[in-house]
């Protein structure tokens, strides 16, 4: 084999970043968060994974709630700010307009044109981090990155994040339709 070993510790390229957001009382609070996929379809479940010494592990499992929000590339800054603070220092959700939806223990990033809330639905625990499953309850989507009524990528412009290199990117060009463009290869009989 002529690739190179990059030994077992590889992470998935790339990442999305979003903001995940929890409340500590009547504050909403905000941490970066790279570490999420979609696990199930119906119902629609997501898993993030969140350090145990970090604040939000500690509300989404006091709340059983947590949101998705994802931001766009302009807001990289703030984005880069709250994974470098802790809630318990700082109150994060002055950086942005906090508004909510169904869920009160969920806060929502207006500045963020698309946003999920997630009610809890289990906890698998693991040697520094845990997997939290969330259901989606609810998605909000701003018209201004909808196309046909779908989240279009190319408006929406989220962050991506590539670890081992610690570097934030956004989506490239399309390049086809998935589930769609292998057909061409398909064997005729």
């Amino acid at each position: 084999m002529e690739k190179t070993n990059l030994d077992k510790n590889i992470f998935i390229y790339p990442m999305p970043v979003t903001l995940l957001g929890t409340k500590k009382g009547e504050t909403a609070n905000f941490m970066t968060l790279g570490w999420l996929t979609r696990v199930n379809a119906n119902p629609p479940l997501l898993a993030v994974g969140v350090n145990r010494e970090h604040l939000t592990n500690e509300l989404i499992r006091e709340n059983k709630t947590f949101s998705i929000n994802y931001p766009s590339a302009n807001m990289v800054k703030k984005v880069d700010h709250c994974g470098l603070i802790s809630g318990r220092k700082e109150d994060k959700s002055l950086s942005f307009t906090v508004e909510y939806g169904e869920l009160e223990t969920a806060p929502l990033i207006q500045e963020c044109k698309l946003s999920l809330e997630c009610e809890l639905l289990d906890i698998y625990e693991m040697v520094t981090n845990d997997l939290f499953i969330g259901e989606i309850i609810a998605s909000h989507a701003d018209e201004s990155i909808l196309t046909h009524g779908k989240p279009d990528m190319g408006k929406l412009n989220p962050l991506l994040l590539t670890m081992p290199d610690n570097h934030y990117w956004t989506v490239g060009e399309k390049v086809g339709k998935a589930w769609n463009i292998g057909r061409e290869l398909n064997k005729q009989d």
